[in-house]
């Protein structure tokens, strides 16, 4: 089995993927207008995350996930940019 990352936006799940690079990308669909990732992650509630779970089961049938990964605006830039063709 592989792992399950879920990103997380203003507690909401935007997207999810099965490595880093991927989950990340779910963040295009929360994309501020103006591009300003730096101020959109500074909201109140933002607080972007990820948490990774050991398989998509294991996320199905609601066990903690093992870890949660702070997002930062650069992450999520450097993500998005990487997705373009």
């Amino acid at each position: 089995m592989t792992a399950f990352l879920e990103a997380f936006w203003h507690g909401e799940g935007i997207g999810d993927g099965g490595d880093l690079e991927e989950a990340l990308q779910a963040y295009v669909s929360v994309k501020p207008e103006d591009g300003d990732w730096e101020a959109a992650c500074a909201e109140e509630g933002a607080e972007p995350r990820i948490e990774r779970f050991s398989s998509f089961d294991a996320y199905l049938d609601n066990e903690d996930p093992l870890e949660t990964i702070a997002v930062s605006a650069s992450m999520i830039s450097e993500a998005l940019v990487q997705q373009l063709p």
